[in-house]
C-alpha cells in the first residue's frame, strides 16, 4: 500500500546527528575538495543519442545499470537516449506542472519523469507507487530518489519536505526556516538513507552519514545537485557552472575554469566512482567515465541568429516614448506546462548598458533603485496593447502584466520591445497579474546582491527559460 508521509510529521525523531551539524559547520570548507582546473570536457555532438531537445530546457539526466547509456530529459517531458539506453518515448503531451528530473531504476530498464507538482510518470520497468500530482503543495518538487530496498521512491520539495512513496519516511526539513531552496537529494551509497542539497552547498542526512558541505563557504555558481559516490560511500556537489565539491568522493575533474554555453543543471554517478553532469542545452560532460553523446540541438542558421538571444538594449533614458510594437499575430506563446514563455522572435530579452556587475551595489541591489528608471504608465499602457495584440491575447486584461523578460532587479532594459512582453498569468484561477516569475525575479535578484550568483548568469537564466530557472531557483 502508498503511504504518503508529510513533511512535517516525525522531524524531531528523524534528524540524523549529522544533519545538526550542516547549518555552517567549520569544518565543511576543510572537507571540501572545491577545484577550479582540471577539466576535462566531452565534445558536444549528438553522438549516438536519439536526437537532441531545444537549448535551455534540460533538467536533467539518468544512467542505466550497466552504466552502458543514459537519458536526457527536458522541462517538457521529451527524453533523448544515449548508448544503450531502452528509447521508452516522451511525454505523449505536455504535462501541466513542468518536469524537474529524471531518476533511472535500480535495475536499470526504465525511468521516473517527476514534475514540479509531484506528478509521477513511470516508463520502462519503472512502477507508479504514487504522486503528489493532486495535492497542494507549500513549495514545488525539485526532485526524487528510489529506495533500492523497497523499489518505492522519496520525492524532495524545494524547502526539503520528503514525500515517501513504498518507502520510509527518514525525515525532512520542512518544518525548518533554510538559509537557501533545496535543489535536490540523492540515495546515500549504502541504500538506507539520503541526502539533501541545498543551492548553497548545505547538506541534510537523513540515516546517512554527513561527510561535509559548502553551506559556510561563498561560491562562484549556486549547486544545483548532487550525486553519491557508491564505491566510497561519499558524495559530490556540482554548481551551475560545472564547479565539483567532493566530500569522502575522488575528485576528477570539472568544468569551473571554463565559459559554458549554459549552466549545469544536474549530475549522475556510476558505480565505478566516476560522474557526468548535463548543462541545460542538452550537453554531457564525463569524468572518468564514458561519454555517449549530447543533446544539444545544432545551431540555428544565421538569419535565425541575428534575431535571437539577449543583446543590450538603449537602457535608461530621461524621457521614454511609446515603442512600436509587432505587427498583430506574429507573436505567439509557448507554455511548459501552465508557465507561459515569449515568442523568442519577438521577445528574446534585452540588457540595460548602465547595469554591470561592478555597479549592482548603487543599482539593482540599491533599494528603490527600479522606481526611479521604471517608464510611466503612460508609456507603457498604449504598448502593453500593442503587446496584448502582437501576442493575439485574448484573456482578462486584470491578469495580463507588461513584463520585462530580464527585469529591471536584474538590470533588464526598461523601455525595449525586446524585453517587454504581455504576459499571462500562469495561474489559471488567478485574480491579478501577480505571477510565479515575479517571485523568480526577487530571488534571482537576491542570489546576485548576496553574491551567490553573477548577474550575467542569473540575466541569461531568466532569458533563456524563465519557467525552467523558477523550478531552480524561484
Amino acid at each position: 500500500m502508498t503511504s504518503i508521509h508529510w513533511k512535517h510529521l516525525g522531524l524531531a525523531l528523524a534528524l540524523t546527528a549529522g544533519l545538526l551539524g550542516t547549518a555552517g559547520a567549520t569544518a565543511d570548507s576543510a572537507a571540501a575538495t572545491a577545484s577550479r582546473s582540471g577539466a576535462v570536457v566531452a565534445p558536444l555532438q549528438s553522438g549516438s543519442c536519439s536526437g537532441n531537445l531545444p537549448l535551455g530546457t534540460v533538467v536533467g539526466m539518468a544512467a542505466t545499470s550497466d552504466d552502458g547509456g543514459y537519458w536526457i530529459a527536458d522541462a517538457a517531458g521529451d527524453v533523448v537516449s544515449c548508448g544503450d539506453a531502452t528509447n521508452f518515448g516522451s511525454l505523449p503531451v505536455a504535462p501541466v506542472r513542468p518536469i524537474v528530473g529524471i531518476t533511472a531504476t535500480a535495475a536499470g530498464g526504465g525511468f521516473w519523469l517527476v514534475a514540479s507538482d509531484g506528478g509521477i510518470f513511470a516508463f520502462g520497468d519503472a512502477a507508479f507507487h504514487g504522486s503528489t500530482g493532486a495535492l497542494r503543495l507549500n513549495r514545488p518538487v525539485v526532485g526524487m530518489a528510489q529506495d533500492a530496498a523497497t523499489g518505492g521512491y522519496w520525492l524532495v520539495a524545494s524547502d526539503g519536505g520528503i514525500f515517501a512513496f513504498d518507502a520510509p519516511f527518514l525525515g525532512s526539513t520542512g518544518a525548518f526556516s533554510l538559509n537557501r531552496p533545496i535543489v535536490g537529494m540523492a540515495l546515500s551509497g549504502g541504500g538506507s538513507g539520503y541526502w539533501l542539497v541545498a543551492s548553497d552547498g548545505g547538506i541534510f542526512a537523513f540515516d546517512a552519514p554527513f561527510l561535509g558541505s559548502m553551506g559556510a563557504v561563498p561560491l562562484n555558481e549556486p549547486v544545483v545537485g548532487m550525486a553519491a559516490g557508491t564505491s566510497t560511500g561519499g558524495y559530490w556537489l556540482v554548481a551551475a557552472d560545472g564547479g565539483i565539491f567532493a566530500f569522502g568522493a575522488p575528485f576528477l575533474g570539472s568544468t569551473g575554469s571554463i565559459t559554458l554555453s549554459r549552466p549545469i543543471v544536474g549530475m549522475e554517478s556510476s558505480p565505478s566512482g566516476a560522474y557526468r553532469f548535463v548543462a541545460s542545452d542538452g550537453g554531457i560532460f564525463a569524468f572518468g567515465d564514458n561519454f555517449y553523446g549530447s543533446a544539444v540541438a545544432p545551431p540555428p542558421p544565421p538569419a535565425a541568429v541575428a534575431g535571437a538571444g539577449l543583446r543590450v538594449g538603449p537602457g535608461v533614458q530621461s524621457t521614454y516614448t511609446v515603442q512600436p510594437q509587432a505587427a498583430p499575430g506574429t507573436c505567439h506563446y509557448r507554455y511548459q506546462g501552465t508557465y507561459p514563455l515569449p515568442d523568442p522572435g519577438c521577445t528574446p530579452g534585452s540588457i540595460s548598458p548602465q547595469v554591470t556587475q561592478s555597479n549592482i551595489g548603487s543599482t539593482i541591489c540599491s533599494s528603490g533603485y527600479t522606481s526611479t528608471i521604471r517608464p510611466s504608465s503612460s508609456i507603457t499602457g498604449p504598448e502593453k496593447i500593442g503587446s496584448k495584440a502582437a501576442y493575439s491575447y485574448s484573456g482578462s486584461s486584470y491578469t495580463v502584466e507588461y513584463d520585462h523578460l530580464v527585469p529591471l532587479e536584474l538590470g533588464g532594459d526598461p523601455n525595449d520591445p525586446a524585453n517587454l512582453w504581455a504576459e499571462p498569468n500562469d495561474n489559471p484561477a488567478a485574480t491579478s497579474f501577480n505571477n510565479s516569475k515575479d517571485k523568480l525575479e526577487n530571488a534571482l535578484n537576491n542570489m546576485v546582491c548576496s553574491g551567490q550568483m553573477t548577474l550575467a548568469t542569473a540575466q541569461q537564466a531568466i532569458a533563456d527559460n524563465w519557467a525552467t530557472a523558477y523550478q531552480q531557483f524561484g
